[in-house]
């Protein structure tokens, strides 16, 4: 089988999109050759039947250069006969333009997408796949139609427990980029009142995560404000964003994550942060799949501050134990339905309903 990918980017060293080069290595060791359409290019470490084309982003080339080299690269794998079928994963762009051509070549294409925004580029995206995937069934804010549901793809090799952790005094952890969609002001104020009720309990707060543009540097300053006017600036540190090599020691330092992205967000920290086998708040209904029997000690609504302190107390007092059990659970829960094992295997065998050998 000889696989075209189309995706954002290939760069390791990206804070968010590192993952996409470990899917697309992980998915070369089930296929003869991938042909990879990225917008930019950095950083690589892939076996050697995967061969990268950028468009161009990352050498400051216009959009209309961008469009033209995607045509002139995917004609040429075209009419080479090097692709008998597409994964698009989050680039609904790359599929509604390369679409019609891939339809003239009969390649099906199989489209992942994983957000609540529906565009008109979602919609031609749809029109030309075979089929869509996501996550969840709530990340798909689309018709039903041609939808299949394959987990979030989590490395679960790379986000694994690590012995020797975590830090003391327990740190409440949030990864996540600084905007209001991902509401740390709400993680703020729930600290503020644990430690208005418990001020003895040890813990500190940590933002890890970057002011993200347009919203994001006004909501960094407002969050900044916040620490000084709750009284927590011996308790919470801004750092910045890492590597996903560099993310499960974090992870491994944490009591707890936090993640107060609401439904409808296949938010992978989540997930990694279970997989390193510590316990995870979450506000996104979309998880209380993976929380399984913990969902009533994890599960908080989005924008409760109260509900989320209770949560963070009874976590934080429970001991090291206590959280190492629901961690363990936790993990195991998201080998079964989150892997990347499992997410490309529910692919391969995707591809193959799809007429793909």
């Amino acid at each position: 089988m000889k696989l075209l990918v189309f995706n954002l980017a290939m760069d390791l060293d990206h804070s968010m999109l590192g993952f996409a080069a470990r899917w697309v290595s992980e998915l070369a060791s089930q296929v003869e050759r991938i042909e990879v359409i990225t917008m930019t290019r950095g950083r690589v470490d892939v076996p050697p039947n995967v061969v990268i084309h950028s468009v161009g982003k990352e050498r400051g080339w216009s959009e209309p250069h961008r469009a033209l080299e995607f045509y002139r690269i995917l004609h040429l794998l075209l009419q080479s006969r090097s692709v008998d079928v597409c994964f698009s994963h989050m680039m609904p762009l790359f599929t509604a333009m390369g679409g019609p051509l891939l339809r003239c070549y009969r390649v099906p294409v199989v489209t992942w997408y994983a957000h609540p925004s529906l565009t008109w580029v979602l919609r031609a995206a749809h029109y030309f796949s075979d089929r869509m995937v996501t996550s969840l069934p709530q990340t798909y804010p689309y018709r039903r139609t041609k939808l299949m549901v394959i987990g979030q793809g989590i490395d679960t090799r790379l986000f694994r427990p690590i012995e020797g952790l975590p830090a003391h005094p327990p740190i409440v952890l949030c990864v996540s980029r600084l905007s209001p969609v991902k509401d740390q002001l709400t993680l703020l104020r729930a600290a503020a009142l644990v430690l208005r009720r418990r001020p003895s309990l040890p813990f500190d707060v940590v933002l890890l995560g970057e002011a993200a543009p347009p919203h994001g540097p006004a909501y960094a300053a407002e969050l900044r404000a916040a620490v000084t006017h709750l009284g927590l600036e011996k308790r919470v540190r801004f750092e910045p964003p890492v590597d996903a090599v560099a993310l499960p020691q974090w992870y491994g330092r944490a009591a707890v994550h936090v993640n107060l992205t609401p439904a409808g967000f296949g938010d992978k920290v989540a997930w990694e942060a279970m997989s390193c086998g510590w316990p995870c708040l979450v506000a996104n209904t979309d998880l209380t799949e993976t929380l399984g029997r913990h969902a009533e000690e994890l599960f908080f609504p989005p924008g409760d501050v109260e509900a989320l302190a209770n949560r963070l107390e009874a976590v934080l007092a429970a001991g090291e134990g206590y959280r190492e059990a629901i961690g363990g659970y936790l993990r195991t829960q998201v080998e079964r339905l989150h892997s990347l094992d499992h997410l490309v295997e529910e692919l391969m065998c995707l591809f193959g309903a799809l007429g793909v050998r």
